[in-house]
């Protein structure tokens, strides 16, 4: 959590620069991800709600920094996978909370023009800390159960995932300006993961034995989940059985609006030298 509150002080600078080329920015939209659970790279199946707050600033017409918070929980269930791993029976949720710091460029100066595309890039800091339900509708949650053996003595290659890391975030959007104070757009943002356990499933499955003697019943149970649905294998599965695609990292993704409001009209109208009206995103 202290990488979040470091990116959160990064919007402290914009305050302190000149006011008119400085606007709040106000997102709601929706979360999901791209993994071993859900394998569309976008979809609006199993999506949630998210939210965010942060500031901007224009250093040129074209070119702003940003800045700012962003929360959603993303959950994915192999009942909705695709059929041939719908008997694996997995699922997790979690809820992810983002500090980022970000570069954009509109390829139109909305001092001219009503109406802009634009993209972005950066860095951000997110914490994440999955789990799921077991049979009898009771939280559990996962990274503590090594469900794929992260930890145990006998798996050395498998540390434990840390809960907070870093992503690099990139996207694009649409722009519009309502005035020369606030504007409005739409975006998707995705972010490139560095970890694959996201949704805790990576590559296979660990020794039944080991794991029980390691972390006890919970894990086990939770680490193969097909013997509670019909047709599952009730045994199971032998050590090094594939469990997921440790080949390809995990992504979550924001997609939503964005209202931006100028925190200071005067000096930033269309006559601006700096090209842009106050309350452009």
């Amino acid at each position: 959590m202290r990488q979040l509150v470091f990116l959160s002080v990064l919007l402290i600078p914009f305050v302190s620069g000149a006011q008119e080329r400085l606007q709040l920015n106000l997102f709601g939209g929706f979360s999901n991800y791209q993994g071993d659970l859900q394998g569309k790279p976008f979809t609006l199946e199993q999506s949630n709600g998210a939210f965010g707050v942060g500031l901007s600033y224009y250093l040129t017409p074209h070119f702003l920094v940003r800045a700012g918070l962003v929360t959603g929980k993303v959950k994915a269930s192999d009942k909705l996978n695709k059929p041939s791993l719908q008997l694996r029976n997995l699922d997790f949720q979690t809820r992810i909370s983002e500090g980022h710091a970000m570069l954009e460029y509109d390829l139109f100066d909305l001092s001219e023009k009503k109406l802009t595309p634009y993209v972005f890039a950066g860095l951000a800091v997110y914490h994440f800390n999955p789990y799921t339900f077991d049979s009898t509708g009771a939280k559990v949650m996962l990274r503590p159960l090594s469900t794929e053996g992260q930890g145990l003595s006998q798996y050395p290659n498998r540390k434990p995932y840390r809960l907070t890391q870093l992503a690099i975030p990139v996207g694009g959007g649409l722009k519009l300006r309502l005035s020369d104070n606030v504007a409005i757009a739409y975006e998707i943002g995705l972010r490139k993961l560095s970890t694959d356990y996201l949704d805790d499933v990576s590559s296979s499955y660990v020794d039944k034995t080991a794991l029980f003697a390691a972390k006890g019943s919970k894990a086990v149970e939770l680490a193969y989940r097909g013997d509670e649905v019909k047709n599952g294998m009730a045994d199971y599965p032998v050590d090094g059985t594939r469990r997921g695609s440790p080949t390809m990292k995990d992504w979550y993704y924001f997609h939503g609006i964005t209202l931006s409001i100028g925190l200071n009209a005067k000096g930033g109208g269309r006559g601006s030298r700096y090209g842009c009206p106050a309350g452009v995103l």
